[in-house]
């Protein structure tokens, strides 16, 4: 079962893939055998952290653009097959949060992270399907949170989008299941990425969460790579449709 490990001679598009939990799963793709490419706005930094892999013998690649942008998603994935001839996985990772009382939440903002969170993992699922579908194989994997079965106050656009991105991964999985495509979604528990460092500066939230999740800490990020893996691996191939919860038992503990 060890080959069934092995992304040698994958292709993965990896969105906000330049740093945090994206880089972190990138990486271990790319240590896996894909070859990985980078996604976020900012190509200094997607060139770095490309680089870095490269330097650690691995295959890698960029492709910067906004994931709200359907237009330039669309040119990305034709892109990304044009250079390196398929696209085996895709991970849905980019995301965005916003933080306010309901009563000043602008409709705008609300507007903006489902545009983030939502709308541009199915555009991107929609795009890297088309190659998928053409080779009879493929993965795609979308990012939830503990949020997609839970909630907190004063992040509206961000508990709703996870909660829809659970239900995209089963709607996906469902129609593209029959073609050799499996779609399954990560839920990750408090892990210390840039989107959550308020709270992590939070001593009082910070202990709260360490006590509320039976392990009785936050993840850490080299945690998530290996389970990223797996979905993307044929030693997954029956696993379709799935949210799995790497959250240290936070969602199933009082």
């Amino acid at each position: 079962m060890a080959n069934g490990f092995s992304l040698n001679g994958r292709v993965a598009l990896i969105t906000g893939g330049s740093r945090g939990l994206g880089l972190t799963m990138a990486t271990a793709l790319a240590a896996a055998g894909a070859t990985v490419v980078l996604n976020a706005r900012d190509p200094a930094r997607l060139q770095q952290s490309a680089a870095a892999l490269k330097a650690a013998g691995h295959g890698a690649d960029i492709a910067a653009f906004d994931v709200k942008d359907a237009a330039a998603a669309e040119a990305a994935v034709a892109g990304i097959v044009d250079r390196h001839g398929r696209l085996d996985i895709l991970i849905n990772n980019a995301g965005t949060n916003w933080v306010k009382p309901l009563t000043e939440f602008a409709t705008a903002d609300f507007e903006r992270v489902v545009a983030t969170n939502l709308t541009a993992l199915f555009v991107l699922a929609r795009e890297a399907a088309k190659p998928m579908l053409r080779q009879g194989h493929g993965r795609i994997i979308n990012i939830s949170s503990v949020m997609g079965q839970l909630a907190r106050p004063t992040i509206p656009a961000y508990v709703s989008t996870k909660h829809a991105v659970n239900g995209l991964t089963r709607s996906l999985a469902v129609e593209l299941g029959p073609k050799g495509i499996t779609v399954n979604a990560i839920a990750p528990g408090y892990f210390p990425t840039d989107i959550n460092v308020k709270l992590q500066q939070d001593e009082a939230f910070s202990r709260f969460i360490s006590a509320r999740t039976p392990v009785g800490r936050w993840g850490r990020l080299e945690e998530l790579g290996p389970v990223a893996v797996f979905l993307a691996s044929d030693a997954a191939s029956y696993v379709n449709g799935h949210t799995l919860m790497v959250d240290g038992g936070l969602t199933v503990s009082l």
